[in-house]
C-alpha cells in the first residue's frame, strides 16, 4: 500500500473516531476509576524481607556518610 493510500485510510479511521463514538459503559468507567480503595502501602513476602530498605524513616539520625550542612 502506498503512503497516499495508507494516508487515506488513516483519516478514515480518525474521522470515524471523531464523528461515531461507540457505546459507553458509564458505570464501568465509574467503577474503574473510583478504584477498590487500595492503599499505597505494599506487601512483601517473606522471602524478599532481607532486600526492604526499612532505613527511610525521617524520625531517624540522618546518613552517618553524609557530610552534614553549615
Amino acid at each position: 500500500m502506498g503512503r497516499g493510500r495508507a494516508k487515506a485510510k488513516q483519516t478514515k479511521v480518525a474521522r470515524e473516531l471523531k464523528y461515531h463514538s461507540p457505546n459507553t459503559d458509564l458505570t464501568a468507567l465509574q467503577r474503574e476509576l473510583a478504584g477498590a480503595g487500595k492503599s499505597d502501602h505494599v506487601v512483601v513476602d517473606d522471602d524478599y524481607k532481607e532486600f526492604v530498605d526499612d532505613d527511610d524513616h525521617p524520625d531517624e539520625d540522618p546518613d552517618p556518610w553524609v557530610r552534614p550542612t553549615r
